[in-house]
């Protein structure tokens, strides 16, 4: 039995949340799933966006599934303050192309540092914000992706930076990744200013396996890997830690489009597969998988940001009927 805590959040992430349950409990696997608030609604409700029983619930889980909610100016971001509570120290986004074999690479985006550290401070007439990166932060992330390539089976890691503009704290960045590159002399290693990756990424995305990069900076280029898929509604990602992890799919809770039943759950759906990974359920997580691909690849059942016409439900039904 794993237990599960599930923050379905507001906008759409109530509505890609539950049809993934609902495969999840079609599996070979026993799950308890708890139901914990955050977001724009629960902010309405108990004048926070991300109660302490939440965050406690997900420190006593097995995982976390993590739908999509609304940014509230007056308070801290819910997923980046559960991901600190949780040391969840690397974002896991898998950019992969249904029609281009180009496109197939993963970014691995240090979590816990850099311009989302919550250190701003104004003085007068001008605001400050600092920009954290350790060596360990450094290090850890850094590991983790050459652990990830070997694991996986991939040739190449580049590592993402802006050094000659950042010199001491992308210096360390740089500096740890070749360093740590000498214990896997098995991989290539190479490094792109971050503006050269985000032109490559369009230009020749061919060239990359797994990239490497600090906390803004990933999150900048997986939403381009987004644009190369033509929609965020396909890409999930995984935040992981020593103890914990934590699944989500990249888009946002789009409140423009919630409530129309018109949301892409794939991602979600793709990142209920990460966890499966991550639980060491593989066989099942092959199976959904390539549920998604099958149904993907027909390319008959599709919503709106892929050009169809299809519900959030008849999606996910038609990925179930594959199962």
């Amino acid at each position: 039995m794993y237990k599960i805590t599930v923050i379905p959040g507001d906008g759409i992430g109530q509505e890609v949340m539950k049809p993934t349950i609902d495969i999840l409990e079609t599996l070979n696997t026993k799950f308890e799933f708890i139901e914990k608030e955050a977001g724009k609604e629960c902010y309405k409700k108990h004048g926070t966006n991300l109660p302490e029983d939440t965050i406690q619930q997900c420190k006593e889980s097995d995982s976390v599934l993590f739908g999509a909610v609304t940014s509230i100016p007056e308070q801290k971001s819910a997923i980046v303050t559960l991901r600190k509570k949780l040391d969840l120290y690397v974002n896991q986004r898998p950019i992969h192309s249904y029609t281009n074999q180009d496109i197939n690479f993963t970014i691995i985006r240090e979590n816990s540092e850099g311009l989302y550290s919550h250190l701003e401070e104004q003085k007068r007439d001008e605001v400050i914000a600092l920009r954290k990166i350790t060596n360990k932060g450094s290090e850890r992330i850094i590991r983790y992706a050459f652990n990830y390539a070997q694991k996986t089976g991939q040739k190449r890691v580049t590592a993402a930076h802006k050094a000659n503009v950042l010199p001491l704290t992308d210096g360390i960045f740089k500096n740890t990744f070749y360093k740590i590159s000498e214990e896997y002399p098995n991989i290539d290693s190479n490094d792109y200013y971050i503006d050269a990756t985000a032109m490559y990424l369009i230009t020749d995305p061919a060239r990359f396996d797994v990239i490497v990069t600090t906390n803004l900076f990933g999150d900048i280029l997986s939403d381009e890997g987004g644009g190369l898929l033509g929609s965020l509604g396909l890409i999930p990602s995984a935040n992981i830690g020593d103890n914990n992890g934590l699944f989500e799919p990249v888009h946002g809770s789009a409140p423009d489009i919630a409530g129309q039943h018109k949301a892409n759950p794939t991602a979600m759906i793709l990142s209920s597969c990460l966890m499966l990974e991550f639980l060491g359920k593989q066989e099942e997580a092959d199976l959904l998988h390539k549920a998604v691909d099958d149904v993907i690849l027909e390319n008959k059942i599709k919503t709106p940001d892929m050009n169809g016409t299809n519900t959030t439900q008849e999606v996910a039904d038609a990925i179930l009927h594959k199962m």
